[in-house]
Parts: C-alpha cells; sequence; structure tokens
C-alpha cells in the first residue's frame, strides 16, 4: 500500500469508527426508558416496596403468562380480539377514506359534509355505548360498530388533510399535460397525500385499539379485555399484568408493521 492509499485509509478509519459507538447509542435510546420502569418494577417486587396483591413481580407475571399460552387460554382471547379490531378498523377505514377522500377532492363536499362529521366525532365512544346497545345488542356486532366509529374519526381527518397537501405547482403541471382528474388523482395528489395518509391510518388503529379493550371491559366473554376484567374481579393482577403486556406487545408489532410499509411503499413517492 502506498504513502498516499495509507493516508486515505487512515483517515477513513479515523472518521468511520466513532459512528458505530453513536448509531448504537442512537438506536439503544428509545429502550432506555422501558428498561427503567421494569429495572424499577423489579427491584421494588424484590425488595418489597410494593405490596404483591397491589404489583405482583415480573417473574409472577411471566408464570401466569406462561401457564395462559400453555392452556391455549391465551391464544384463544387473543385471537378473538384481533379478530375484532381488524374487522371493525377495515370498517371504519374504508368509510372514513372514502368519506375523507370525497371531502378533499370536493369543496362543496366538505362544506356539506364537515361541520356535521366535526359535531359528533365530539362524542366519545363510551357515549355512543347505550345507542349503540339498542341498535346492535350485545353481541358481536356492537363491538365491530364501536371499533369502526373510533377508527372511523381520524382517517376521515387525516384523509381530508392528506389529499390537500399536493403542491399547486404539481397540479398546474399535471394540468398542462392534459392530465384527467383521476389521473391527477393517482398520479400527483395521492403520492403526496401519503405520509399523511399513513399517519392517519396508524393513528385509527391506535385508537381502534384502544376501543377494542375499552369494549371488551364493558361486554365480552373473550379476548384480553375480559381477561383484565376477570383479573380485577378476582383480585388477580398477575393476570392483569399479562393481559396488559400482550396488548402492549400487539399494538407495537402491528405499529411497527404500518411504520415499514410506509417506508416501502413511500419509496417511490416523488420528492
Amino acid at each position: 500500500m502506498s504513502r498516499a492509499n495509507s493516508a486515505t485509509w487512515l483517515r477513513q478509519q479515523r472518521w468511520a469508527w466513532p459512528t458505530w459507538p453513536a448509531r448504537g447509542l442512537a438506536r439503544s435510546l428509545p429502550w432506555l426508558l422501558p428498561l427503567a420502569l421494569f429495572t424499577t418494577w423489579a427491584v421494588g417486587a424484590q425488595q418489597g416496596w410494593v405490596s404483591p396483591q397491589v404489583l405482583p413481580a415480573p417473574a409472577y407475571v411471566y408464570d401466569t403468562l406462561k401457564d395462559l399460552a400453555i392452556s391455549g387460554d391465551l391464544w384463544a382471547n387473543t385471537s378473538a380480539s384481533l379478530q375484532r379490531v381488524l374487522l371493525g378498523y377495515a370498517l371504519g377505514t374504508s368509510l372514513g377514506l372514502v368519506l375523507g377522500g370525497l371531502m378533499g377532492l370536493s369543496r362543496a363536499a366538505e362544506a356539506y359534509l364537515l361541520p356535521s362529521f366535526n359535531a359528533l366525532v365530539q362524542i366519545p365512544v363510551l357515549g355512543w355505548l347505550p345507542f349503540a346497545l339498542l341498535l346492535f345488542g350485545i353481541g358481536e356486532p356492537l363491538k365491530y360498530a364501536l371499533i369502526a366509529h373510533a377508527a372511523l374519526v381520524p382517517v376521515t381527518l387525516g384523509t381530508l388533510q392528506a389529499f390537500r397537501q399536493a403542491p399547486v405547482k404539481w397540479l398546474e403541471v399535471g394540468r398542462a399535460y392534459g392530465f384527467s382528474r383521476r389521473q391527477l388523482v393517482t398520479g400527483v395528489v395521492l403520492p403526496a397525500a401519503l405520509p399523511t395518509l399513513f399517519t392517519a391510518l396508524r393513528l385509527g388503529f391506535t385508537k381502534a385499539w384502544l376501543s377494542l379493550v375499552v369494549v371488551e371491559l364493558v361486554a365480552s366473554s373473550e379476548g384480553l379485555g375480559y381477561l383484565i376484567v376477570y383479573g380485577r374481579q378476582l383480585f388477580q393482577l398477575d393476570l392483569v399484568m399479562a393481559a396488559v403486556v400482550v396488548v402492549g406487545a400487539i399494538g407495537y408489532l402491528i405499529d411497527r408493521g404500518f411504520d415499514a410499509l410506509e417506508r416501502r411503499l413511500g419509496a417511490w413517492r416523488p420528492v
């Protein structure tokens, strides 16, 4: 290796090696707070800072979670919750995309629909529960309707905002090239709307997932929310904590899935 090449290699190594610790630190930062909370929980349970009847130890919660998995109760209740949230989310998202797209592409539709929509969405999910009970009874349609309502609101408003974000210059260029209205929507408006649209979809799922637990807390005989209620009634807080851990883990994994899908689809979005 020549002296010039050696000097170049040394400069590259000198400036490259510090990036590894920085990258490792950046990737570990989001886990510092959960790790600190878990450590405090474990140490507090071991030292007896809190009564086990109030906050069971992590090992006890893990044993309960393992017993639920072995008995099959965990999978049965998890599948019931996932079925409810996916169907309700699909219904609410489909209606929200249509309604938000309609208002985003038509000023007249926005003028007619948005004021009433804004008035109705101020009512929380539990506020609709008495009317939903009269309409759907206490069965599965009630849960689907309330979950769909929870997803409908952020998806509709996010779609409306997303469809209004297309740069005016892009629209002018499309019209200059003779684009039809459909071509403008699919080739200009939709690519520009993708980031905000995916944010709305992720927020809609978060709302749907939270409403699922609330609905199952109120009226259900199976599901993760039912496990929480059942554990509370029997004062088995280890069962409550196990169900809470599963709820959080599933919600986190699905949110990461949305993030990966957004990055993949956003790769072709025009800059």
